[in-house]
């Protein structure tokens, strides 16, 4: 049995593509390429290195992004969460499947700082 969490920034509840400004991240579990759950938590306030320290804390595998800056993704992956980047407008379940289904529609980062 393979689990693993994603985690997806979203602004009332739908996919936002700016990273820092998220309200809160769906959280989505997995077991064996398959999505079980879904939760929304609200992150600590942003600030440099908050969001993968949160993140790692609650055992995310997976970040799934618009525009993140390349300091957040070195951190991700010093915490060894990959980042991903996309500009799909779909919902976080929605983004979730398509990569689990090798269709999500990975995109150049959005944010150059």
């Amino acid at each position: 049995m393979i689990e693993k969490l994603y985690a997806v920034p979203t602004v009332n509840g739908a996919f936002t593509q700016h990273f820092g400004h998220c309200e809160k991240f769906a959280i989505i579990k997995t077991i064996d390429n398959k999505v079980i759950s879904e939760q929304y938590i609200e992150p600590p306030e942003h600030q440099p290195g908050s969001y993968p320290a949160f993140l790692v804390k609650i055992g995310v595998n997976t970040l799934i992004a618009g525009g993140i800056g390349q300091t957040a993704i070195d951190l991700f992956t010093q915490n060894k969460i990959e980042v991903l980047t996309s500009g799909n407008e779909e919902s976080p379940w929605k983004l979730v499947e398509q990569h689990l289904n090798s269709q999500l529609s990975v995109s150049k980062n959005q944010c150059d700082n």
